[in-house]
């Protein structure tokens, strides 16, 4: 993996990734937001997916970029992905980052 330095956004790490898979670019695109949706710790239902995004988290987090880009083990919190039909031909991808904005925690007292 080759990393650009000045490249991609300006998000603050640690990250959620959310990729979108398939259809037009338009539909990979609302998929990718979607993907910010899942909680992190809820496996993908197909298992191709669960291992792929387990894979990227193991290997994002390798990069040792680390929280706020200081150096680290936690670059991403988790890497979601959703898919859609289509034909390899026009096979669409697109990620969503997502930093501290979005994510949350609830607790009942």
């Amino acid at each position: 993996l080759d990393v650009v330095k000045g490249a991609g956004p300006e998000a603050c790490p640690p990250l959620v990734l959310g990729i979108g898979i398939g259809g037009t670019f338009e539909t990979a695109a609302v998929l990718a937001k979607k993907a910010l949706l899942r909680p992190v710790d809820k496996n993908n239902p197909k298992r191709h997916m669960a291992k792929l995004e387990k894979e990227l988290v193991k290997e994002i987090n390798a990069l040792g970029i680390g929280p706020m880009g200081l150096g680290g083990k936690t670059t991403v919190l988790g890497v979601n992905i959703i898919e859609h039909p289509v034909h390899i031909a026009g096979l669409s991808v697109a990620v969503n980052v997502s930093c501290h904005a979005t994510r949350s925690a609830s607790r009942v007292i």
